[in-house]
């Protein structure tokens, strides 16, 4: 059993869709952002950097005791490790998945996420810092366009892969975001047949269990206030 330490977010995605794509039993444990839940000393002790998602897995491949991964990019290797699914055993092979799952974890992720900061959650709207970020956004969409050219079915290769599942949550946010697949037509291809998975529709189906209100609670929760508040306690 697995326990997914979770909220309904682009990288709380990649792990629910994981675990629904290797059908392996888990239990979701809800981390409502919001309300500042990643900051419970018991979430911190398995995901020290207060963000979601975690697992904990209490059946490991070597047999001794629970063994917590915190860091989307480290469990999806980690649980295609444990299972032997979606990362090739070959060197090159796993060698262009892990690059594509490093790409997402370095760019594609947190540049979409600063662009919908800015543009969508931010108090202050700053011209500067919407047009930074959603340049960079559009030039990491036309990166993923001219990979998905070269390899035409997925994101490493002819395979599904991690490197798929670590994409496709974040590129969920496009219409959000003001961007259109259509300017991407290997992306909207792409995106069309990944997320017509029978379980990535389930994993995206789980945890629509955070209804909060968007307050200044919550923005002072999830957007750095609030851990700056503990750093200066320690």
């Amino acid at each position: 059993m697995i326990d997914l330490h979770y909220a309904p977010t682009p990288n709380g995605w990649k792990i629910s869709i994981m675990l629904e794509e290797l059908g392996l039993p888990y239990t979701v444990i809800p981390v409502n952002i919001r309300s500042g839940e990643q900051f419970r000393p018991e979430f911190l002790a398995i995901s020290p950097n207060n963000r979601i998602p975690a697992v904990v897995d209490h059946a490991p491949s070597d047999g001794g005791e629970p063994f917590s991964v915190f860091e989307t990019g480290a469990i999806l290797i980690y649980l295609a490790e444990k299972t032997g699914r979606f990362l090739p055993g070959d060197a090159r092979g796993r060698s262009k998945v892990v690059q594509w799952v490093m790409w997402q974890m370095s760019g594609l992720g947190p540049m979409l996420g600063q662009h919908g900061h800015f543009a969508l959650y931010a108090a202050e709207k700053i011209p500067y810092a919407i047009e930074r970020y959603r340049d960079e956004a559009a030039r990491l969409y036309g990166v993923l366009d001219r990979q998905l050219d070269k390899t035409a079915a997925y994101v490493a290769g002819d395979d599904y892969s991690i490197a798929d599942i670590a994409c496709f949550p974040w590129t969920m946010t496009h219409k959000a975001q003001g961007f259109s697949l259509d300017d991407y037509p290997n992306v909207k291809r792409w995106y069309a047949a990944v997320r017509a998975r029978p379980q990535v529709q389930a994993g995206l189906a789980i945890g629509k269990f955070v209804k909060e209100p968007f307050d200044e609670e919550a923005r002072r929760n999830m957007f750095g206030q609030k851990a700056k508040e503990m750093a200066g306690k320690t």
